[in-house]
C-alpha cells in the first residue's frame, strides 16, 4: 500500500501489482492496484474471497483515494461507482441524524426489517422536505443550502405552534383544571420526604 507511519515507525510504500493512468476533464488520474488481498486475521487459500484495494491519485488532492472492492473493475469504472455511492447513502444518512436510526435494538425478525424500511422511508420524506424547503439559518444566511441537516437545524428551535396551523383556532381544549398545580421551576422541584423508621 502508500508509505505510513505505524507505531513511530515509517513503512514504505508497497509496491503496486499495476498502475493505470487516464483523462477526465483534462485532469490526468493515476491509480495504483494491489491484488488478491485477505483480511489480516484470514490466511490465504484458496477458499478465502480477497479482494483488491485502489489508489486513485487525484491532482486536485494531496492524499489518494484509498478504495477496496471485490470485483475486478478498471480504475475509471471504480472511481465512478464510488461517486455514484453518495446518493444512493444519502436517505440512508438523513435517517441515521435525523430520527436517531444509527442504534437499533430489536431482535424480532420482522422489527430488524421494519425499522431499516420506516428509516428509508422517514430519510427520503426528510430529504424531499429540505430539497424543496430553502430554510436559513439566519439572517447572514442569503443562499440556504437545502440539506436535511438545514431542516434538523430549523426542526430543533421551532415549537409546534410555529408552524402552519392544522386547523383554525385551538387544536385541542384542554378541559381540565390546572389552575392549582404548580408552574414552571416549581413544578419540577422535589420536597424532601420524611425519613420511615
Amino acid at each position: 500500500m502508500t508509505a505510513r507511519s505505524y507505531d513511530d515507525q515509517w513503512l514504505e510504500a508497497t509496491p503496486a501489482d499495476r498502475i493505470e493512468t487516464w483523462q477526465e476533464q483534462g485532469l490526468t488520474f493515476r491509480a495504483e492496484f494491489w491484488y488478491d488481498l485477505v483480511c489480516s486475521d484470514l490466511k490465504p487459500s484458496p477458499e478465502k474471497p480477497t479482494f483488491m484495494v485502489v489508489a486513485i491519485y487525484d491532482p486536485r488532492f494531496e492524499e489518494p483515494c484509498l478504495l477496496a472492492c471485490s470485483l475486478q473493475l478498471n480504475a475509471p469504472d471504480l472511481r465512478g461507482f464510488y461517486r455514484d455511492r453518495w446518493p444512493i447513502e444519502q436517505l440512508p444518512l438523513a435517517a441515521k441524524h435525523m430520527v436517531g436510526a444509527r442504534r437499533q435494538f430489536v431482535f424480532a425478525p420482522e422489527s430488524c426489517f421494519r425499522l431499516p424500511e420506516l428509516s428509508l422511508l422517514a430519510g427520503s420524506i426528510q430529504t424531499y422536505l429540505a430539497a424543496t424547503l430553502p430554510l436559513p439559518t439566519g439572517f447572514w444566511d442569503r443562499d440556504p443550502k437545502r440539506t436535511p441537516g438545514r431542516l434538523r437545524s430549523w426542526l430543533a428551535r421551532t415549537t409546534f405552534s410555529d408552524l402552519l396551523p392544522l386547523a383554525p383556532g385551538r387544536i385541542r381544549k384542554k378541559s381540565s383544571v390546572s389552575s392549582h398545580l404548580p408552574k414552571g421551576i416549581l413544578a419540577h422541584r422535589r420536597s424532601k420526604q420524611p425519613l420511615r423508621v
